[in-house]
């Protein structure tokens, strides 16, 4: 299994309705909104790298988003 924690910015006032449209996206497993540097946190599960990195580049194609940060797990 491959794991990794995205933290996302959004564009002023967009929050909700891009962690609406981050929710569907299926390799996501958690998804909040926080306050903070990043406006929305993400835990993302995929079979293989390959899954998890076309996920992490839909997630900056997602409109609305700003910009991400992506932290691959290695050990739990």
């Amino acid at each position: 299994m491959y794991l990794a924690i995205v933290l996302v910015n959004t564009k002023l006032g967009q929050e909700k309705e891009v962690l609406g449209w981050l929710r569907e996206i299926p390799v996501v497993r958690y998804a909040y909104e926080v306050y903070g540097l990043y406006d929305i946190i993400l835990k993302l599960e995929a079979d293989g790298g390959k899954a998890l990195r076309q996920a992490v580049t839909g997630i900056r194609g997602v409109a609305g988003v700003r910009s991400t940060l992506t932290m691959i797990v290695t050990s739990e």
